[in-house]
């Protein structure tokens, strides 16, 4: 496991992220909302408010474990650019 110190905040993953919590809490609110949208709905607008909404929390993830990666591959913060992680 990579300690990521910012701050005197020691970051053990994703889920200590804020703004991984306030992406789910997103999600479940969505979810929340959509179960009352109208049956002929579920393949429409209830499926890609969902698929939206669940994406964020996931490309945080993502993001967050190719950053780790990199920082105990090379033992430096990747820098983040217009173009990718580098």
């Amino acid at each position: 496991m990579v300690r990521i110190e910012v701050l005197e905040i020691i970051i053990k993953s994703y889920g200590d992220l804020l703004v991984w919590k306030k992406a789910h809490q997103l999600v479940l609110d969505i979810y929340k909302a959509t179960s009352e949208f109208p049956e002929e709905e579920k393949f429409g607008i209830i499926s890609q408010m969902r698929r939206v909404a669940v994406s964020i929390p996931a490309n945080i993830c993502e993001g967050s474990q190719l950053i780790s990666r990199r920082l105990l591959a090379t033992g430096h913060w990747p820098l983040v650019t217009e173009q990718g992680v580098t």
